[in-house]
């Protein structure tokens, strides 16, 4: 799955201020992005609030983007969750025409074992139509999925690859280490996409790359071409920022960034809140 190399972007779902989403403002992130030179882009992950996005509304999400982007870059759609037989059923029912493949995140809330974790994706794996890449994010879920577990799901043949958001670097080296040739690695945590890559990692599923598509997916090529010193000094643009992205909840802080640029607006669903006057203030002065 060379297209799915580099930069892909986790998208933000743009809402207006009365919590409808923002279609105008849609087209126009997928078109800012896909500008901004990024390898592809992931619809209805947890970026784009899909907690809080209805069933109707993610099918519109994806129909929209499919058609505006037309092709210009690969896709890649998010189904998961913590009932298994209702994430198979969605993957045997969604119409998943022109997309690439399907992140899936490991349980939430339920914190099963790691048999529990493997049984899960290797039903879904079963189920899909297109292959899958597991996404470990332990402080979402409530629960790691260890390298062991990875390793042995990396052997299904409809599991391309992993999202690796742990932030355990230890853990991350285990399955590089020992990973098949094949099975795509992808940093779940923007800073650690330099240091991944040079340990074999193949790209990023990114939060930053949102509002910063073209700096973003220049520092990860220059990484995966071995240019190590412009990588790390586009990645030294963001260390300043990157904590502020999450400081008040995941997408709160790259919408008031994206805000700040004119691609959308700032507001989120509740139970989220948009970024306070005082996050905005040190966001615009980092800008």
């Amino acid at each position: 799955m060379n297209k799915l190399h580099g930069t892909g972007v986790a998208l933000v779902t743009p809402f207006t201020a009365t919590g409808a989403i923002d279609w105008a403002a849609w087209e126009r992130l997928l078109d800012f992005n896909i500008a901004g030179g990024v390898e592809y882009l992931v619809i209805n992950g947890t970026t784009g609030e899909s907690p809080t996005v209805t069933a109707a509304e993610k099918t519109e999400l994806l129909d929209v983007a499919r058609r505006h982007v037309a092709g210009r870059v690969p896709l890649v759609y998010g189904i998961g969750g913590n009932n298994t037989a209702t994430v198979e059923h969605q993957l045997r029912h969604t119409d998943l025409t022109g997309i690439e493949a399907i992140l899936s995140a490991s349980p939430a809330y339920n914190k099963p074992s790691q048999a529990g974790i493997l049984a899960h994706y290797q039903r879904l794996a079963e189920a899909s139509p297109l292959p899958l890449i597991l996404y470990n994010v332990p402080g979402r879920t409530g629960s790691n999925m260890v390298a062991d577990t990875t390793l042995k799901l990396a052997q299904h043949d409809n599991i391309i690859g992993i999202k690796e958001a742990s932030g355990n670097v230890e853990q991350c080296l285990a399955i590089l280490a020992q990973k098949p040739a094949d099975f795509l690695f992808l940093s779940g945590d923007d800073m650690l996409t330099l240091p991944l890559i040079a340990c074999g990692g193949q790209g990023i599923i990114s939060v930053l790359g949102n509002a910063f598509p073209q700096k973003f997916s220049d520092m990860t090529r220059a990484a995966l071409a071995g240019d190590f010193a412009r990588a790390s000094q586009l990645l030294y643009y963001f260390v300043g920022l990157n904590p502020l992205m999450y400081e008040e909840g995941n997408p709160v802080g790259v919408k008031a960034a994206l805000a700040l640029q004119g691609v959308c607006e700032a507001a989120v669903r509740l139970p989220l809140v948009p970024a306070s006057e005082g996050l905005v203030a040190r966001i615009k002065a980092l800008l």
